[in-house]
């Protein structure tokens, strides 16, 4: 049942006016005021926080509320932004730096902690080898439930370096090759897997240069591309809860598992965001070109009607055959798609 718009912004007002009238108040306690559940009361605090309305101190069911005065913006426990010249900097050196600032190691639970180190340093290291800026800005921010990371730097910008670096047709292509992994413009120092993993490492990721931003919303299984406003250089921004129970371990396992030693030999493709459309062979070779570099491929046909039989020849019949050690795997598949590749392996097979 759906609650309606008017019923929820009189139980906003309701909390809005308690808290006004009490100094500072618990959660269990509005929601006996309000006769209604912690569970509700707990999802109107979080909206009303994020808004800047109302502050929290502590955590748990030992926090406590009040209500928030001045301007609405959001209220931040810890921040950080600083200037860094890239010359000689060393990413781990600044984490430290960070870290002894915000006392991150008390701020976020472990598996977090993992997580903002690694995807931190990662992308940092990023942009001291590959951007050819002579600076960035960097800024870490922690509120109620989020802890945020944000690394702009001023150089020639990360599509427009690999669309260089392999003579692609325009930076959209870029976009394709830097999400099979695998893909550096600097092969002898990097082996082209930070982007691949810090972008499954966190709740939500964006990578602006130019005029394109690739976003992860990995909350929502989505990867999608927006064409915004040209700016220059490169800004990475990455978001995970707080309280998430994402495990860095578990991100490469899934991608690096047992199976091949640990090594990074799994990747999955998300087709939507390589091609316009999917039908001729020309097309499935630019969508598998460096893809040979993997023990298994999986391939998201999330968001696609339709492909032709030329695509799905050279796919699954032509490129299978070259590489028959390869893993050919598929999911979120349209039964039209499904008939295409299926009628290309059966004949595959019967010859």
């Amino acid at each position: 049942m759906t609650i309606p718009y008017t019923s929820i912004v009189k139980t906003i007002e309701k909390i809005l006016k308690y808290l006004s009238d009490n100094k500072s108040v618990s959660g269990t306690e509005i929601a006996n005021h309000l006769g209604i559940s912690r569970q509700a009361v707990n999802k109107h605090l979080k909206t009303l926080i994020q808004r800047g309305k109302v502050q929290k101190e502590g955590n748990t069911r030992a926090a406590i509320y009040f209500h928030a005065t001045g301007k609405l913006k959001k209220v931040y426990i810890k921040s950080f932004k600083k200037f860094y010249q890239l010359s000689n900097l060393k990413e781990d050196t600044v984490f430290w730096e960070i870290n002894t600032l915000l006392n991150l190691k008390r701020q976020v639970r472990h598996n977090i902690f993992e997580i903002i180190q690694y995807v931190f340093t990662e992308m940092l290291n990023n942009a001291i080898d590959h951007s050819k800026s002579m600076k960035c800005l960097i800024e870490v921010r922690i509120d109620q439930y989020n802890s945020q990371i944000i690394i702009r730097d001023y150089g020639i910008g990360l599509f427009f370096s690999i669309f260089t670096k392999f003579g692609l047709s325009d930076e959209y292509q870029a976009v394709g090759e830097l999400l099979k992994g695998k893909t550096t413009t600097m092969s002898e120092r990097h082996s082209g897997e930070g982007i691949f993993f810090t972008s499954k490492a966190v709740d939500f990721a964006s990578f602006r240069s130019h005029k394109i931003n690739l976003i992860f919303d990995n909350k929502k299984d989505d990867i999608y591309v927006k064409q915004e406003k040209h700016v220059q250089g490169s800004e990475v921004i990455l978001q995970i809860g707080r309280n998430s129970k994402k495990n860095l371990n578990d991100v490469f396992n899934q991608f690096a598992p047992a199976e091949y030693e640990y090594s990074f030999e799994k990747t999955k493709v998300h087709i939507k965001l390589y091609l316009q459309s999917f039908v001729s062979r020309s097309e499935a070779r630019r969508l598998l070109t460096g893809l040979e570099k993997f023990s298994e491929i999986i391939l998201n046909f999330k968001g696609v009607s339709l492909i032709g039989q030329g695509f799905a020849d050279e796919i699954f019949r032509v490129f299978q055959n070259k590489h028959p050690d390869i893993k050919i795997k598929t999911e979120n598949v349209l039964p039209a798609i499904r008939q295409m590749i299926n009628h290309v392996v059966d004949n595959n097979f019967n010859k």
